[in-house]
């Protein structure tokens, strides 16, 4: 194959007998002498994959979304059986408008409500609670002893009689603040889900659950009653719901590119056929997946978006060669094969790049992001074949209007006359960076913003920056949901839970929930834990109920026949069958990175105190435990999956330019823009986490595409002897102008995401329009900039 910088000077050949068909390279032969074979296949795979790309879900599953070897995960999935709803659940909270919840027309909703979530699939049914459930009971001391019994009794009737009961026994309960709010105005209905539905063995259908949640808000909200519902579940259904409007969003995109795209070719045929193969490619993506046995989930629903945006990129690179060679007179077929030996290694090292930047994605333990990862490699390798190859040949038949290439040849022959006389003023103007005074003013600017930029990205938050759930814009239902839940509830929807492992049968030995109350009160001091719950905690107010309410006795007893007596009749959810397995609850005001730090701490630190052989002290379930683990998951996988990226694409860049020098022209600008990226998180509060991991990485990836185009021209040029001058405007007349064209395009595109109810969809066509339009600036002022200082003509060998 060709070397990338020794591009050859094509004879202008208008006559096709007049072209050697033996000439190129193997590849090129291969493809261009079998194009109607290749169009054909290409035309066939097109439908097939059409056809299977409506086999495509759109779904996510909880264990895909958390890093399921970390330690922390380890120790909940060990535990997964017996902590039964402690990790994937929805808590629906039922309030009345009107009066407070012991009125028999409200708690009638509840119990309605109740049993149809109870019927609903993928229920966790023997763990779901409610102010109806049996295992909700009240306990307290009489005069003739500790009695009890369930929250509502077997003979309440709705009568005002019955009601008071309630009342009294919700009091008894301990319930308040968890399944009942402290105004007494409303209640939760906990729903645990299974990981798989118990009945088919298939995974939960998250869109299909939210639904039906929505038609029970629908069914029982009126004046007098409001419905508020949180969990993971509910986000991801709520998700998928948001998400299905990336449609319009894709085809604004369409629109947008299709449109810039004409503006400047004035040439209809070349412009649908370039949207066209960026489309195919999506659609060979979209139907490989089913076929692999993938699905498309929120996250990597933007997948097919980048492949449509980096097959723009390329498609108009190779149109923009072909246009200008029939310009000068040389027939379309000779065009393509020209533009392919000229363009081919510069893409498929840019493809490669891509590819890099995504399959380091596969370095994060959160299967989600690796499904991306392999979705984002299997849409570039398809990219290689759509529009490396398939678009040259394409346009090899159809050619290009021919006013639009005079039109094409004109400009170029415009912008190229003089050394200085008859320069286009915006090439001329990106020339003078190849100039000391220039390049000086360029490289120190860029210096201090990236200094200025690496400063501020220390401040960079790993996990979320805002309360409730990120993913959705504050404003969201879901959004207010929790604000409600927090407002309301000690026991908010973020639950930390510690694991307490001890021996057989000795979940309630004194010392044991001595350690645990200790615990207990070191977490209650953290300002973001608004309450806790354990067994210690239940003991000392079962050992003050048993000694007449007197608050002296507040305290765990220390008697082992009292303890026993108390674990008869406390909760199951407190500690296991075995009685080897204690937990402890900590309900946060929120799952914002700091707050999930500071528990972590905490536990950290006395774990490590109050360890021994027999009692351990285990991190982490319920979601906020999980999410702490994902923090520290993505935290380390932002520094190596940085790490790795920058160290593939300096390979590649080497191996297609053999020269540090252009390296360093080519990556130094990218690293730039990274640092100001993460710049830009800390400015907007973005936290890195599994929605924003990915976005860096992206952005590399497909930012040296503009790097590679320029300097691949700009290198050819210096060997044949010309100035840095004369060889970065060659480069700028050649693939240049559609740098500036598809930065500007694809910016524009993804910054129409920023109008999407999905907030961390608006966050990616932020940070991603971000990306782009700083690659391209760095490719086409920094990179001179840079070359003025590293690289020199190769002399002309003399005689």
């Amino acid at each position: 194959m060709m070397s990338a910088y020794s591009l050859p000077a094509e004879a202008v050949i208008g006559n096709l007998a007049d072209f050697d068909a033996r000439s190129g390279s193997l590849a090129e032969r291969v493809l261009f002498n079998n194009r109607l074979i290749i169009v054909t296949l290409c035309f066939l795979a097109t439908l097939v994959l059409g056809y299977q790309a409506f086999g495509l879900k759109l779904n996510a599953a909880f264990d895909k979304m958390i890093p399921t070897s970390h330690p922390y995960i380890v120790n909940f999935l060990d535990n997964r059986s017996q902590l039964a709803g402690m990790g994937n659940s929805l808590r629906i909270a039922v309030a009345t408008t009107e009066g407070d919840i012991f009125d028999a027309e409200y708690l009638d909703t509840v119990r309605k409500m109740s049993d149809e979530l109870f019927l609903m699939p993928g229920v966790d049914r023997p763990y779901m609670k409610s102010l109806w459930a049996p295992a909700v009971r009240w306990t307290g001391v009489t005069e003739e002893g500790l009695d009890g019994g369930p929250v509502i009794p077997d003979d309440y009737d709705g009568s005002p009689q019955s009601l008071e009961q309630v009342r009294v026994n919700v009091e008894r309960s301990g319930e308040i603040g968890q399944l009942v709010a402290a105004s007494y105005t409303s209640s939760i209905i906990f729903v645990p889900l299974q990981d798989k539905i118990a009945d088919t063995g298939e995974r939960i259908d998250y869109h299909a659950l939210s639904k039906r949640i929505e038609t029970l808000r629908a069914k029982y909200e009126s004046q007098k009653i409001r419905i508020h519902v949180t969990g993971f579940a509910k986000v991801v259904g709520d998700l998928i719901e948001g998400l299905q409007q990336v449609m319009m969003f894709f085809a604004g995109a369409i629109v947008i590119c299709t449109g810039v795209l004409y503006w400047y070719t004035r040439c209809l045929r070349s412009t649908l056929l370039v949207v066209g193969c960026s489309v195919v490619a999506v659609v060979w993506l979209l139907g490989l997946l089913p076929t692999l046995g993938y699905e498309l989930d929120p996250y990597s629903v933007l997948v097919p978006f980048l492949v449509f945006a980096i097959g723009m990129s390329h498609g108009a690179q190779k149109m923009n060669g072909i246009m200008q060679d029939i310009g000068r007179g040389t027939h379309s077929l000779v065009a393509a094969r020209y533009t392919f030996r000229r363009l081919f290694l510069a893409g498929l090292t840019a493809l490669l790049a891509d590819a890099v930047g995504f399959a380091v994605l596969m370095v994060v333990d959160i299967q989600v992001i690796q499904d991306l990862a392999i979705t984002a490699s299997i849409g570039v390798a398809v990219l290689i074949f759509t529009n490396l190859v398939l678009l040259p040949i394409l346009l090899s038949y159809t050619g290009v209007s021919p006013v639009a290439a005079q039109r094409s040849l004109k400009a170029e022959l415009m912008e190229a006359g003089g050394a200085h006389h008859g320069k286009h003023p915006f090439w001329a103007f990106l020339d003078l960076f190849t100039q000391r005074k220039w390049a000086r003013i360029a490289v120190l600017t860029g210096l201090a913003m990236g200094a200025v930029g690496l400063a501020v990205s220390f401040q960079l938050k790993i996990g979320d920056t805002d309360p409730g759930a990120p993913e959705l814009r504050p404003d969201s239902r879901y959004n207010r949901d929790n604000a409600f839940m927090t407002a309301n509830y000690a026991a908010s929807s973020d639950v930390y839970i510690v694991m307490v492992r001890t021996p057989q049968y000795a979940c309630g030995q004194y010392d044991t929930l001595m350690a645990v109350d200790a615990l207990e009160r070191e977490l209650q001091q953290l300002p973001g834990v608004e309450a806790t719950s354990s067994l210690a905690g239940l003991a000392k107010a079962s050992n003050a109920g048993m000694n007449e309410g007197s608050l002296k006795w507040f305290e765990i007893p220390r008697s082992q026949d009292m303890l026993n007596a108390i674990i008869t009749r406390a909760p199951r959810e407190m500690f296991n069958q075995n009685c080897d397995l204690l937990t402890v609850y900590a309900y946060l005001k929120d799952h914002k990175a700091d707050t999930l730090a500071s528990v972590v701490g905490v536990v950290e630190a006395f774990a490590a105190r109050h360890d021994t052989e027999e009692v351990r002290f285990l991190n982490a379930a319920g979601n906020a435990g999980i999410e702490a683990a994902t923090n520290i998951v993505v935290k380390k996988a932002n520094v190596q999956m940085l790490f790795l990226v920058y160290a593939a694409v300096i390979v590649l860049a080497f191996i297609t330019f053999r020269s540090w020098r252009a390296v360093v022209c080519a990556v130094v600008p990218l690293m730039i823009t990274s640092v100001l990226c993460e710049a830009l998180m800390v400015w907007l509060n973005i936290g890195v986490k599994v929605a924003t991991l990915p976005v860096i990485a992206l952005g590399v990836g497909i930012g040296v595409d503009y790097a590679l185009y320029v300097m691949t021209v700009t290198l050819a040029r210096l060997k044949e002897g010309m100035s840095l001058s004369e060889s970065y405007y060659k480069a700028l007349i050649f693939t240049g102008k559609v740098v500036v064209l598809t930065g500007i395009t694809l910016g524009l595109a993804v910054a129409t995401w920023a109008w999407s109810p999905i907030k961390f969809q608006a966050d990616m066509g932020i940070l991603l329009a971000f990306m782009f339009i700083w690659n391209m600036l760095g490719a086409l002022i920094l990179l001179p900039a840079l070359g003025h200082f590293l690289l020199r003509p190769k002399k002309p060998v003399l005689g």
